[in-house]
């Protein structure tokens, strides 16, 4: 049990009070109480077990037991509620995929510092508390929930929760002052609402630059460069170079499709915001697609080849399957419902078979480097060790061919997982007391083994590559195989249907609030009404005192964005852009 509040701080620092309590199978969260157990859902004899894990139910949050069970080569997920009966949910949609992925499952660090006591079961008890099995990864920091935008799929704008949040300059500093307890590389996504909206924002960065936060993105839906380059190019280009001298390294772009129907969030600003990077040296995009089956699913190959076509800016794709919020019957979740293994066939099959399912790899193989480097070098390096059904990636190279983009995966031209295993081997040489000079030099002999130079691209060096990465393992050397690859990756947050308690636990994309607490994702977002909207309310700006400070027109219906979709199509960038789709 960790130390409570009272007694002696931990590590130099006090533990923050815990956000509940747990008594009588009862957690007691503020006024709420929620129940704890119920019956092991049964199996039929055409369902086998996976693991055991604890979920939540849908209505009434109460904790459960869950089993994770194969039906039909896909896996399941179900609970029954002694209350409001079973819930059972599609969990991973390839078996195959989801053993692969397992295997490389690694036990993470957990933060060096919890900074609440424990008092009640995960996930009831964030944030970090002693439970945690990782330490902060990526940190979403919420500087506003106003947005000009009001889309469908949205859980989280101003108007809908009765207020403004905006934390104060102050604030932020307090914020990040919380995150440099882990006493790890500061890696900070500015998140909203839409950021661009604040005024301070090129404060904001600097603050965050200057507090010692090594890599900051900016999520944003881009329209504001768009709109501010229709009445004035310079302007736009001038703001948007200022963000990055600020200390912006990436802009986190939502982008769900390559048009009208696929993407009617920002398919017609797209082409003008990129066109600002460009301009800007705003070199590190990242395109966000929220996959939704049925609406946006058939187009996930032709944003892979959006992507080449905008090299020049856009350096990674994160296909993010859609999280299913609020009540829904099951026959809705049926058809909304996609995850990440049909997002690998889809991408397999939109490609022509160049992106196979098999070039994808979870993200706890990045351990597998971070090991090496650390028995190398002997200093502790930042891991990645998330659960294998989290997320995936891969990277490949992007080959033209009269005029067209062609995908070549690493996993073509290098044996990863021979170089994996290798990788592992030598690790436990250096850990069993190896010299750690001819280890190296067997290592980096060896590497050009698993490199076959007939399948992988011509201008490429794919071994100096390598060797640069594992002996400088600096960000330089990461960044250089960065800007010659394309980046595709797929994270899958949860939602109350598909809830794994054994996932919350390892998580690394966390969120910092302004009461000094770092809380994941999945529970930040998905337990909103405990977490994130009770927490921002408590620093809320009432929206009459908000009106009345910023006027009318920085709130609701006069704030948001209308589009003149005809003027846009007409321009010259947009027909440019959206050339090879049209």
């Amino acid at each position: 049990m960790a130390q409570t509040s009272q007694e002696e701080p931990q590590g130099g620092f006090r533990l923050l009070p815990a956000p509940s309590k747990f008594e009588n199978g009862v957690v007691k969260f503020g006024d709420r109480e929620i129940k704890v157990g119920g019956p092991l859902p049964k199996l039929t004899e055409n369902e086998k077990l996976v693991r055991v894990t604890s979920s939540l139910c849908p209505v009434c949050y109460r904790l459960l037991p869950a089993v994770i069970f194969e039906k039909e080569d896909k896996l399941y997920i179900r609970k029954i509620c002694p209350e409001h009966g079973e819930f059972e949910d599609l969990y991973y949609g390839d078996v195959g995929l989801y053993y692969k992925f397992d295997y490389w499952e690694y036990e993470g660090k957990g933060p060096k510092v919890p900074y609440v006591d424990l008092k009640s079961p995960c996930p009831f008890n964030c944030g970090l508390c002693p439970m945690h099995h990782q330490h902060s990864a990526l940190v979403n920091l919420v500087i506003t929930n106003r947005c000009d935008l009001s889309c469908w799929y949205c859980f989280f704008f101003a108007e809908k929760a009765g207020y403004v949040f905006e934390p104060t300059i102050e604030q932020i500093k307090f914020m990040v002052n919380q995150l440099k307890r882990q006493d790890i590389t500061l890696v900070i996504q500015i998140t909203g609402g839409e950021p661009t909206l604040r005024e301070d924002l090129i404060e904001i960065v600097r603050v965050l630059r200057e507090s010692g936060v090594k890599h900051i993105q900016l999520n944003t839906w881009g329209g504001t460069f768009a709109k501010m380059y229709f009445e004035d190019p310079e302007k736009a280009i001038r703001y948007a170079r200022e963000l990055r001298e600020a200390g912006v390294n990436t802009i986190y772009m939502s982008f769900d499709g390559t048009n009208r129907r696929t993407n009617p969030k920002n398919h017609w600003e797209i082409p003008y915001t990129l066109e600002v990077f460009r301009k800007a040296g705003m070199t590190s995009v990242v395109l966000v697609p929220t996959v939704i089956k049925t609406v946006n699913d058939q187009d996930l190959g032709n944003i892979v080849k959006f992507a080449a076509y905008n090299l020049d800016v856009v350096r990674s794709v994160n296909f993010q399957p859609v999280s299913l919020t609020g009540m829904m019957k099951r026959n809705m979740r049926n058809k909304f419902r996609i995850t990440i293994p049909e997002v690998l066939k889809n991408i397999e099959e939109q490609t022509d078979g160049e992106i196979t399912r098999d070039s994808w790899y979870p993200i706890g193989t990045s351990v597998v480097f971070s090991k090496l480097v650390e028995a190398l070098t002997g200093k502790e390096q930042f891991e990645m060790a998330n659960h294998p059904s989290c997320g995936a990636g891969t990277y490949v190279y992007v080959e033209w061919r009269n005029g067209e983009p062609h995908f070549i995966p690493i996993s073509k031209f290098i044996d990863l997982e021979g170089l994996l295993e290798y990788l592992k081997e030598k690790t436990e040489e250096l850990r069993e007391g190896g010299n750690k000079y001819w280890i190296g030099i067997k290592l980096l002999y060896n590497l050009r083994k698993f490199i076959d130079k007939e399948k992988g691209p011509k201008d490429f060096d794919v071994y100096k590559m390598l060797y640069n990465i594992i002996v400088n393992h600096n960000y330089e050397a990461l960044g250089e195989w960065h800007y010659r690859t394309l980046f595709l990756g797929t994270m899958h947050f949860m939602d109350l249907y598909n809830y794994d308690i054994q996932r919350v636990m390892r998580c690394d994309i966390h969120y910092v609030t302004p009461d000094g607490r770092v809380i994941p994702f999945c529970t930040y977002n998905v337990l909103n009404d405990l977490y994130r909207d009770k927490i921002l309310k408590e620093y809320q700006i009432p929206l009459d005192k908000w009106i009345k400070m910023h006027g009318e027109d920085s709130i609701g219906d006069a704030m948001k964005y209308k589009r003149n979709a005809t003027r846009l199509e007409q321009g010259e960038i947009y027909q440019l852009t959206y050339k090879p789709f049209l």
